[in-house]
């Protein structure tokens, strides 16, 4: 027995368990969150006697007698600053971090109410976020300083909301006081717990599966294997997914499932999964590309290596190459990246009416979901109703089916509520990566400078199953020239099956990849050429009423070259500056059904906004509130933000391709006119309650290979140009960035959005490193290298607009994706000027963040 002052009670624990786990599981203080479980991530940081202490690492026993204070336990006045100040510096975004920031600001601040910057992000150096970048959190803390030294006064919300002004996110309160709710969180009554029995071997034929010891454990509810699921093939866009390997069959990656094992709780389940005995014969694994399409490799899939093609070509491009002055040809390759948000993938399913299942979850789309189990239950669509909570980070990692299927499948055959949560290391493990790639670009140009053609092969990894490899190809091979006025263009892709882990969607989406090859050759080409790259990009970069490589017009929205002018400056007063730009597509495009959907109820007196669109982190609600309050001139206070939820919300689709702004934000405004029409006629919101609007928007592209002259791969495109800035030891100072997204919807969620991205791109380019080797995953959260607040530099944000607008959601552009595209190859770019070694590789070796050695790579 262990007596411990939580939030000023004493309590008593009866066992000694792990501290985070008596918090949330004995006490449901669930502000502090489970993380990683390994003391790497800092989402369960607690104080304890006033000190910053994470609470998964150590046992009870350890805090007898001590006072613990969790987000729960502060005063009035400090939930309501802490709320204030988070949500007006823009700080919050998917959320699962914030409650831990919250305790180590608390932490610094009781002792230094004057803080500098530099003592914040030694404050929060033990808490990772992945979204923010960090500097909106820092920004936030210093502001709570002010108002806890000098008393500030709280001002109330304003009752207008436009668009392109600071308003705080109408989701920061629940994100910071810790009373949002994300799906590890929620408990049911009789709920069970369920795990998959993973392959042991990234390729193995399973001999047989012996369950009969797992039964008999007294704990064990049920234990379900391949014959027990209706369907066993699903997948996201292709379904070639096994919801488990059979006995007889051949295992594709470690992750794949063997068995699905439920037991009546959850520290039972490790135990009762050990039990099922499996007898393999092992495999030589297939863990390169180019290995799996020779002649004699043996076959993934039984349709064959090569998962998907792609190609793009217009004009003469081995022509105009032969005939230009300036030829650069060269190899690149650029790694897996694992995404790194901060709440591990966790699903509760449970029986709902008749033959139906109810699915809570945190993912990208509630009817990919709803999609994807009635195919594997083989159930009307209808039959299956999903979902969201609060969605902690996603970034492309959460589209595909993870745990949310087996949670289904295991309620569906047991009839009772069923959780199934990964691990932080099963989530590294088995979820989909950044597609690894290897491209050969040759680019070419006139003796002035001006781009004439360029060819590619990119041959990308997508590892054992499909996922979303064939967008992802499409993507990176119609952005593979750049945002430049060229059109001799030849690009073929491939996308090959290994028994490597799944390559999927990923922020950037290849373009990344591709981003990384063309901008390293221009920067080959302008020293040959004999002017700057600025200069370069300058000359070539793609103007209003110009043709882009992909033989889309540029509309009068574009705004490239006015961000090269915004970081001219900044980039010649350096000599250790390194320059990319990119582009991004907003919607999905190539002829893809892209439709925005959205409800607007009046509910007592209140318009809810219903739209499926799913927020990790980025600001649906806020975007949509915004453009509502735009249109009807409405006070923000009136609306309430539903999550999505198959029968409530329609479907707005998935949130990927940096959709949703530019598709369901046109949804709502056209929804939003209807309910202005009714309120200029003179009606109020008590006249009009109980009445639903109805509205959508479908972005209409052409596929790729379409005989046009001009053919719409995309319904628009975002453009941005990064500098990167190093000092003498080879140390990022500073980056700035100048990015054109059109109209901003909301300023701190467009620049919150902007260096949470490019500190990812920094990760990328120059410290994370999942490795993969023989087909095992080698990495640990703590060993990843993702980026903490004192590594950050110091990170400046440019927004720059065309002269015209698009015409859809008030000019509003995607900007999830686009900024991280540019931020490796100006990394590169920059490494090259400081030591005059190009490097064609992620991550970058041979720098102050990865030194060389002959065991590999360690950082500094």
């Amino acid at each position: 027995m262990f007596t411990l002052n939580i939030n000023g009670e004493d309590v008593v624990s009866m066992s000694d368990k792990p501290l985070l786990s008596f918090l949330r599981d004995d006490l449901r203080i669930t502000s502090v969150k489970d993380g990683c479980s390994e003391g790497a991530c800092g989402t369960c940081t607690i104080l304890v006697d006033g000190k910053a202490v994470k609470a998964c690492v150590q046992k009870v026993s350890k805090f007898a007698g001590k006072r613990i204070l969790t987000v729960e336990g502060l005063s009035e006045r400090e939930k309501a600053v802490y709320e204030h100040c988070f949500g007006e510096a823009g700080a919050v975004q998917c959320g699962f971090c914030i409650p831990g920031m919250i305790m180590s600001a608390k932490a610094l601040l009781d002792v230094n109410s004057n803080p500098t910057r530099g003592d914040v992000k030694k404050a929060i150096k033990g808490n990772i976020c992945r979204c923010t970048g960090y500097k909106k959190i820092e920004e936030a803390i210093l502001r709570a300083a002010d108002y806890f030294r000098d008393n500030l006064e709280i001002p109330s919300s304003p009752s207008e909301l436009k668009l392109a002004q600071k308003f705080k996110r109408i989701d920061a309160a629940e994100k910071v006081n810790g009373t949002g709710v994300f799906v590890d969180d929620l408990v049911l009554p009789d709920m069970i717990y369920a795990k998959a029995v993973r392959s042991k071997y990234p390729r193995a034929v399973v001999e047989k599966i012996d369950i009969s010891k797992a039964e008999a454990h007294p704990d064990c509810v049920k234990i379900l294997l391949a014959k027990d699921v209706p369907n066993n093939l699903i997948g996201h866009a292709k379904q070639d997914w096994d919801v488990m390997i059979p006995q007889g069959g051949t295992t594709r990656y470690v992750g794949d499932s063997l068995a699905l094992v439920a037991t009546y709780h959850k520290d039972k389940l490790d135990e009762v999964c050990r039990l099922v005995e499996i007898d393999y014969t092992e495999l030589e694994p297939i863990t390169c590309p180019t290995d799996a399409l020779k002649a004699d490799a043996p076959l993934i899939h039984a349709d064959g290596n090569v998962m998907s093609r792609a190609s793009l070509q217009r004009g003469n491009a081995d022509e105009a190459i032969k005939n230009s002055k300036y030829v650069v040809t060269r190899k690149y390759k650029t790694p897996f990246q694992e995404h790194g948000f901060l709440e591990p993938e966790c699903a509760i399913a449970l029986p709902e009416g008749e033959d139906g299942i109810f699915l809570y979850s945190g993912a990208q789309s509630v009817y990919d979901e709803q999609r994807e189990i009635a195919m594997m239950l083989k159930i009307p669509v209808e039959k299956v109703h999903c979902r969201t909570q609060l969605v902690g980070g996603g970034f492309g990692g959460k589209e595909d089916m993870s745990v949310q299927h087996h949670a289904a499948l295991m309620a569906w055959h047991t009839q009772k509520p069923v959780k199934v949560k990964f691990s932080r290391q099963e989530s590294l493990d088995y979820h989909t990566k950044r597609h690894a790639m290897e491209l050969e670009f040759t680019t070419a140009c006139d003796e002035n400078g001006y781009l004439t053609g360029m060819k590619g092969v990119i041959i990308a990894d997508t590892g054992a199953y499909a996922s979303l490899g064939g967008p992802v190809l499409h993507r990176a091979c119609t952005h593979a020239a750049g945002p430049y006025n060229y059109q001799n263009i030849d690009i073929f892709g491939m996308s090959v099956y290994t028994n490597n882990v799944v390559g999927g969607a990923f922020r950037g989406f290849g373009v990344t990849q591709s981003c990384f090859a063309t901008e390293n050759n221009i920067n080959l080409l302008a020293e040959m050429v004999g002017i700057s790259p600025w200069e370069m990009r300058y000359r070539n970069a793609i103007r209003p009423g110009q043709i882009l490589p992909n033989g889309q017009a540029a509309d009068e929205s574009v705004a490239m070259a006015e961000c090269l002018e915004a970081v001219k400056d900044i980039y010649e007063s350096h000599p250790y500056a390194g320059i990319a730009i990119g582009f991004k597509n907003s919607g999905t495009g190539v002829g893809k059904k892209d439709i925005g959907r959205c409800i607007l109820s009046i509910e007592e007196g209140k318009v809810h906004i219903r739209t499926s669109a799913a927020c990790m982190g980025q600001g649906i609600g806020t975007m949509c509130a915004t453009v509502l309050c735009q249109t009807t001139g409405i006070d923000p206070a009136l609306i309430v933000h539903e999550r999505a939820d198959t029968v409530r919300t329609p479907n707005s689709g998935t949130s990927t391709a940096s959709r949703q702004t530019v598709v369901t934000g046109e949804a709502v405004r056209r929804v939003s006119e209807k309910l202005k029409a009714e309120l200029d006629q003179g009606l109020t919101l008590a006249d009009l309650e109980g009445k639903e609007f109805y509205g959508e928007y479908s972005a209409k592209t052409d596929p790729m290979g379409a005989v046009k002259e001009n053919p719409i791969s995309h319904v628009s495109y975002s453009y941005g140009a990064q500098v990167v800035i190093l000092n003498e030891e080879g140390k990022i100072n500073k980056v700035v960035a100048a990015f054109d997204v059109g109209t901003p919807v909301n300023i701190q969620s467009v620049e919150g959005q902007i260096e949470g991205g490019i500190v990812m791109g920094l990760g990328y380019a120059l410290s994370e490193e999942f490795k993969v080797e023989g087909g095992y995953p080698r990495t640990k959260l703590g060993t990843l290298g993702l980026m903490r607040a004192t590594e950050v530099p110091d990170l400046e944000v440019i927004l720059v607009q065309g002269k015209g607008k698009i015409p859809e959601t008030y000019g509003a552009k995607g900007v999830g994706e686009l900024c991280l595209i540019p931020t490796a190859p100006a990394c590169s770019h920059a490494y090259y000027r400081l030591d005059g070694k190009f490097r064609a590789q992620l991550p970058l070796r041979d720098t102050f963040y990865k030194k060389l050695s002959t065991k590999g790579t360690g950082r500094k």
